[in-house]
């Protein structure tokens, strides 16, 4: 129901204890008290209009009444409205950019480089030759001279912004708002409003609620003649000053804790530098294979080699490298210690793990285990959204006597059931240490395919037996990586976002607990 507003000014007679915008809340409740029993309503906007003030103030003013309870009732309304840009504005005042470009043109024409000095002289150009208010002769003496091409003109523009100023825009169709829109001479605004009525416990008179007991009102009883604030029992409370875990943390800390479920020991994964012999040698990966090549490995300058090697134990390497043994011709190749001192950035968690089965093989009586690594290894990758220079790698492996193929493919099953993952298959794959080896695949039901989540095998024993290990004794292991999961769990598509300097720091600090789907 439309009304007429009259200004008025805030004046005596209300208690509004405490408001900074006691006046604006006094003028909104008197105005509601005029409108009587009717149900009426009155609008933000308009009464802000009427009143002289801003209407930020008045939606002030209404938040401020209803976080006192029940005083008013408030419904947001959403209206779009178009309004002029700076841009528009001065072409209301001066004209568009062709208008003033076909008025500044004399008789006689002017210069193309002159015409251009102007500061609407680019566009004022371009709209006007498609006006066909002005040509160019390119030919003309001196340089291309700009010369009218009508008599007068017709500032269309100018017509149009001048109906939006005076709220007409509605005149306009939609072709012509969008080709202003696009010149940024006009611009589409959402203005929220409030439709402002009478409360079931509506008064004048304002009374501060209460927000505590205290021991002096129940001491006096005059707790009986307090308002209190209703509790609000969804409030979130306070977010306290912390620090907070990366995501690849809460991930790692969940694959930490279904390894030790599965009663798995942690090896000690300190040492990003390794020598070639530990990384490689050690693994049976012949010293002439590619992934030891500059162009996929990190080998450090300072200090470049290594000095300290289990002399017994690296004959036996290098003798099965060589000249083979324990069942296996070998690569038949000139194994040298020189490549095998080289110092470099571990490519692998692996050569933790043949350090771990090296110490076993040195007991007096072969005791079963099982074993996990979760962290950093270093590659010379080039970079994209799924690959770094450096990722964390998660590596099982467990050793006893008798163990199978299928107590792999067993052992595989436990593990990624925990992590949510039912569906898998294997497929034959090649590792210089493992054999059998197999890459593992879990059908992805978003992606709706299968998709790769691990490697495995067992070790081969041209790496177990010059260890010392028993000959009956069996390895099994996989590995996987962290990010990728990470990416996945936390809906990251670029690896660049995760980890390194572009990470952002908010991500870190809102993202919630992993909890994988086990």
């Amino acid at each position: 129901k439309p009304h007429v507003f009259v200004k008025e000014e805030a004046g005596p007679g209300l208690s509004l204890p405490g408001m900074a915008d006691g006046p604006v809340v006094e003028l909104l409740l008197r105005r509601l008290e005029q409108q009587g029993g009717g149900g009426d309503a009155l609008e933000s906007l308009g009464l802000a209009t009427a009143l002289g003030l801003d209407h930020q103030q008045v939606v002030g003013a209404v938040k401020s009444l209803q976080a006192l309870g029940e005083i008013i009732e408030a419904e947001q309304l959403s209206s779009k409205h178009w309004e002029l840009t700076a841009e528009g504005e001065e072409i209301v005042e001066e004209g568009s950019h062709e208008a003033r470009i076909f008025q500044s043109l004399p008789a006689e024409g002017l210069l193309q480089s002159e015409l251009m000095k102007f500061p609407f002289g680019k566009v004022g150009f371009s709209k006007a030759m498609s006006n066909k208010w002005i040509h160019l002769d390119k030919n003309a003496s001196g340089g291309p001279r700009v010369f009218r091409s009508v008599e007068s003109v017709q500032d269309s523009v100018k017509d149009k912004l001048q109906l939006v100023q005076r709220g007409q825009a509605a005149s306009l169709d939609e072709k012509e708002k969008s080709d202003m829109k696009k010149r940024k001479l006009l611009t589409e605004v959402t203005v929220k409003t409030y439709l402002i009525r009478k409360g079931s416990a509506f008064s004048t008179t304002i009374t501060k609620q209460e927000t505590d007991l205290t021991q002096d009102m129940i001491a006096s009883g005059s707790w009986r003649d307090k308002m209190f604030k209703p509790y609000n029992f969804d409030a979130l409370g306070l977010m306290l000053d912390c620090g907070h875990l990366h995501p690849l943390m809460k991930v790692r800390t969940q694959f930490r804790q279904i390894f030790l479920e599965m009663g798995f020991t942690e090896m000690p994964t300190n040492n990003f530098i390794e020598s070639s012999f530990w990384n490689f040698d050690a693994l049976f990966q012949p010293q002439q294979h590619p992934a030891r090549d500059q162009h996929d490995t990190f080998f450090l300058l300072d200090p470049a080699e290594a000095i300290e090697f289990p002399m017994d134990y690296l004959e036996r390497v290098k003798a099965v490298h060589s000249r083979g043994g324990y069942g296996s011709q070998g690569y038949k190749y000139d194994w040298t210690i020189k490549e095998a001192k080289k110092n470099l950035l571990r490519t692998h968690t692996t050569a933790v793990s043949a350090r771990m089965l090296y110490q076993l093989a040195q007991q007096e009586v072969f005791t079963p285990v099982k074993y996990f690594s979760i962290d950093r290894v270093f590659r010379n990758e080039t970079l994209d959204a799924t690959h770094l220079a450096e990722f964390h790698q998660i590596e099982g492996v467990v050793a006893d006597y008798g163990l199978t193929l299928g107590d792999l493919m067993g052992t595989l099953k436990e593990f990624f059931t925990k992590l949510g993952i039912t569906k898998l298959r294997f497929k034959p794959a090649y590792n210089p240490y493992t054999e059998p080896s197999m890459e593992v695949f879990s059908y992805h039901t978003g992606l709706k395919k299968w998709v790769e989540v691990g490697n495995s095998g067992m070790f081969r024993p041209e790496m177990l037996l010059p260890m010392g290990l028993p000959a009956g004794v069996s390895v099994i292991a996989w590995g996987l990586s962290l990010e990728r999961p990470t990416m996945i769990k936390y809906g990251i598509n670029n690896i660049r976002e995760l980890v390194g300097h572009k990470v952002n720091l908010q991500m870190v600090y809102d993202s919630p607990i992993c909890l994988l789907d086990s």
